[in-house]
């Protein structure tokens, strides 16, 4: 029997179904939506983030964060391909993604600084945007390098929160765990599937993710 062979573009032939899969997958849980996902769980899921906090605030405090870190870098995004500097939305070289990547670290260091200074978020959502923040800047150092996954380091923050919620709650979190692991690999697959990276830009960038989680875990406290 042959094996499998997940090398970037190995799959070129993969029945369209699966690619189509792949790529909702993709755009399901693309990067610029990994912000806005983890404050909605801590806003409606979690019981004590937002604990006491109205309907009409816990909107507001998504809708701001979804515009910081989703809307207007893939608006950038959009202007990009639109004035000629990117030949499509998805960025498919490391030149193309340089711009979009500066555009994106001055959104999440805004909003994580807003959060910051605010005073009524709680640490793990300004923990998650600190993140954001620093991936990024890892993000645009080793793009000079490699194509590393932004949906892996995507994928590397989300699964860096549970993990050290599921360490440090009093409550169990066993469950969204596994969830975020599973999403993860999921993602993983997905863009092996679609050929977009290879092996090591998937684990370099999910390494990237665990790291910048684990820099804003210290820093903020």
């Amino acid at each position: 029997m042959n094996q499998l062979n997940f090398e970037a573009g190995s799959i070129p032939k993969a029945n369209w179904i699966l690619r189509a899969f792949a790529n909702l997958i993709s755009i399901l849980f693309h990067p610029l939506f990994i912000p806005t996902y983890i404050t909605a769980f801590l806003l409606f899921l979690h019981p004590f983030a937002f604990m006491g906090d109205t309907e009409l605030y816990k909107k507001i405090k998504l809708v701001s964060v979804f515009v910081s870190t989703a809307f207007f870098p893939a608006f950038t995004v959009f202007l990009l391909q639109r004035l000629g500097f990117a030949t499509s939305v998805r960025l498919k070289t490391q030149k193309e993604r340089i711009i979009p990547i500066i555009a994106s670290m001055v959104f999440y260091f805004w909003i994580f600084y807003v959060a910051k200074n605010q005073g009524d978020n709680p640490t793990e959502l300004v923990q998650v945007l600190c993140a954001s923040f620093v991936s990024s800047i890892i993000a645009l150092t080793a793009n000079n390098f490699i194509k590393i996954s932004l949906h892996g380091i995507a994928m590397g923050v989300l699964s860096g929160f549970f993990i050290y919620l599921a360490w440090t709650s009093l409550i169990p979190m066993t469950l969204p765990l596994m969830i975020a692991l599973f999403i993860s690999g999921l993602v993983g697959t997905a863009r092996l599937i679609l050929g977009e990276h290879e092996p090591r830009d998937l684990a370099a960038g999910f390494l990237t993710g665990l790291v910048s989680m684990a820099i804003s875990i210290v820093v903020i406290g």
